[in-house]
């Protein structure tokens, strides 16, 4: 086991605002050392997650409008979007023919 030895008065903060050599930090450091923390990681993947979660609900949406043979035929997210887009222009050819 490693042991290293640190001064009596020295906590470890993640946002110190000073370098070991006493220099200011960057912007970009300090942007650094706020994503490399373990509660914006968690945070970060919480609000991932929930925005994949948005978007597929979207696409199952969009998927429930869609006239497809047979009704429950599992669709990539490309194939959806190319349905729709077809869908769409045969809906506003249907609309625009006299």
């Amino acid at each position: 086991m490693c042991t290293i030895s640190l001064p009596y008065n020295y906590t470890y903060n993640p946002f110190n605002l000073c370098r070991e050599d006493g220099e200011k930090l960057t912007r970009e450091e300090k942007r650094r050392r706020r994503r490399s923390s373990p509660r914006y990681r968690r945070a970060h993947a919480t609000r991932e997650r929930l925005r994949v979660e948005a978007f597929n609900s979207a696409f199952g949406n969009l998927r429930e409008l869609l006239p497809t043979l047979p009704p429950d035929k599992k669709l990539s997210k490309i194939e959806i979007l190319k349905l729709a887009i077809c869908y769409i222009a045969y809906l506003d050819s249907v609309l625009n023919t006299p």
